[in-house]
């Protein structure tokens, strides 16, 4: 094996943009250096990962496309290898950073969180919370060390994520809402009212498939919850947010014939700048004291 990680990571950038001209701007190459490059790694895998005489932008070849992924994987270990590094060289974090959605149940939040002052008194805790978006953003500008929030799909590359458990949702109205006095409610009944739902619909955030023509939509599940107590419509929520003190006896939870699945609560982080052994620590202490109230 005689190619080495630079390459690897010039193959990656050509792969992504389609360009050996934009990588050798982006690396301040010349571009006969960042082909040559790239010719070696063929020569050394013995394989030929670009179709040059497609065009003008270089196409993966079926070796490519097959090799592109391991290539990606590759360079992530690398990442976390570095990182790895940087959190033995640094010892214990002397300040810990939390950002979380602000639907997060925080009861296993605060008793986590309580336990991490009596097991590590001198780390710094700096708490932010926030609607959808926030968390990952907060992460992604270093604002943050460590992030709680709700799986969704269009997660950034650069962040490693890792669930920890999950939270139980129901279908809820107020307690005015002409729902709220049937004893099992269908699809179609559901479908003829005003739905609740999480924004933006494109985000692949987490709340539930747009059941009704009507739909009002809000990026935070306590704001659907006020939403939902003056009438405007029904809403699959958390159970915890629908259990919080000042909503109760305001909103009704429905037997209804489908709800959307519990939703996944996720630990997030920079893959380049790992977890130091207070966060480790207080990610292990919240999956268990979530999966209590579970």
């Amino acid at each position: 094996m005689q190619w080495s990680l630079e390459q690897i990571q010039l193959f990656v950038s050509v792969a992504e943009q389609r360009s050996f001209s934009a990588v050798a701007r982006a690396s301040k190459r010349a571009q006969s250096a960042v082909s040559s490059a790239i010719a070696m790694l063929e020569s050394d895998l013995g394989v030929s990962l670009f179709d040059r005489s497609s065009g003008r932008q270089p196409r993966l070849t079926e070796a490519g496309s097959a090799l592109l992924e391991e290539a990606r994987e590759l360079l992530r270990q690398c990442e976390r290898l570095d990182g790895r590094a940087l959190a033995l060289m640094r010892g214990q974090e002397a300040r810990l950073r939390l950002a979380l959605d602000e639907a997060m149940p925080y009861q296993p939040v605060l008793d986590s969180l309580e336990a991490l002052d009596d097991r590590f008194p001198s780390v710094e805790v700096q708490l932010a919370s926030g609607a959808q978006g926030d968390v990952a953003r907060k992460l992604l500008e270093r604002r943050a060390d460590l992030g709680l929030l709700f799986h969704h799909e269009q997660m950034p590359q650069a962040l490693e994520r890792r669930a920890l458990g999950s939270v139980e949702m129901v279908t809820v109205c107020a307690t005015s809402h002409p729902l709220a006095d049937q004893p099992l409610v269908t699809r179609q009944q559901l479908a003829r009212h005003r739905q609740l739902l999480i924004t933006p619909q494109q985000s692949g955030y987490p709340g539930g498939e747009q059941l009704s023509p009507q739909v009002w939509r809000a990026d935070s599940f306590y704001a659907m919850a006020e939403l939902l107590m003056r009438g405007l419509g029904w809403a699959w929520l958390p159970r915890h947010v629908v259990q919080y003190p000042a909503y109760q006896n305001q909103m009704i939870e429905l037997s209804s014939e489908w709800t959307p699945p519990a939703l996944v609560v996720e630990m997030v982080w920079r893959r380049d700048e790992p977890l130091g052994p207070a966060a480790r620590w207080l990610a292990e202490c919240f999956t268990h004291h979530l999966k209590a109230i579970g």
